[in-house]
């Protein structure tokens, strides 16, 4: 059996490769140039293609050449290259022009949609790592306060507008206030960000003498876009996002459950429950 992997950054596309030789597939991946960790050479692939992010007519040809017929996408591709100086080859350049928006779901559904039209059909991003993802309830040691159950019930409602019109997929909250919203710079980005903010109140406040009513802890919300598709752009979590919320000082982390991974499994809420951040998932 075999299964392409289209690998972007991380190591979602490292547990994928893991994960599918291990239930007897013989992977050829197309590893992205500007993205891939290079130790993905090391995983027992049956071959590593390195392609840039912009030839998506070498890409069909590498799978095609090799018999592929299924693939995976996993990894994340960053946004902002798209506006980079990365040369897309005709068929993506053509692609780009087609679009109405440039968004995630736009860009790698229409894909999605010419590797299929080329014999390729794209799977489910998660289906070889169930067992990774979020289980409803508390995950953590520590239970949310009543402020961050709040907190985290005004997020979702935030963050599901934004996905909405597939901005991101994350926002930070501090006293039912959104101090954060993710666009292009990623989860771990917005959650620097809004520490940052944060920071910046406090030191704005104390040549007055004086301290704001409002708390400062802030809530991570994380969620899955409204019919989000499992083939690309999931959810993930890994031990980054809670050290950056620790650095941040925001003390719960809210994800969906069933459609967000926790790519470094347990390790995620040992770091977690050292930090003191409460982690749940509903």
């Amino acid at each position: 059996m075999k299964l392409g992997l289209i690998a972007g950054n991380g190591k979602f596309p490292l547990l994928v490769l893991d994960a599918a030789r291990a239930q007897g597939y013989e992977v050829v991946v197309a590893a992205i140039k500007e993205e891939t960790f290079p130790e993905i050479e090391a995983r027992g692939a049956a071959s590593v293609h390195w392609l840039s992010l912009g030839e998506l007519s070498k890409l069909i040809e590498t799978f095609k050449a090799a018999g592929v017929t299924r693939a995976v996408m996993a990894g994340q591709v960053k946004h902002k290259q798209i506006f980079s100086a990365i040369r897309p080859d005709w068929r993506l350049a053509k692609l780009l022009l087609s679009l109405g928006t440039r968004n995630t779901d736009s860009l790698l559904g229409a894909v999605a949609k010419v590797l299929a039209d080329e014999g390729i059909m794209l799977e489910n991003s998660t289906a070889l790592l169930e067992p990774l993802l979020a289980k409803s309830g508390v995950l953590s040691a520590r239970r949310p306060t009543e402020l961050e159950l709040k907190d985290m019930a005004y997020g979702r409602a935030v963050a599901r507008r934004l996905a909405e019109y597939d901005i991101g997929q994350t926002v930070v909250i501090a006293e039912a206030a959104c101090v954060a919203v993710e666009a292009m710079e990623g989860t771990d980005a917005t959650i620097e960000r809004a520490g940052e903010l944060m920071r910046s109140l406090s030191v704005e406040s104390e040549p007055a003498g004086g301290s704001s009513l409002l708390s400062r802890a802030l809530t991570v919300v994380k969620i899955a876009k409204p019919g989000q598709d499992m083939r690309f752009d999931v959810p993930v979590i890994g031990v980054a996002t809670i050290e950056a919320m620790k650095r941040a000082g925001a003390g719960c982390l809210a994800i969906d459950a069933g459609r967000c991974l926790l790519l470094d499994g347990e390790a995620i809420v040992r770091a977690a429950d050292e930090a003191g951040i409460a982690v749940c998932a509903e």
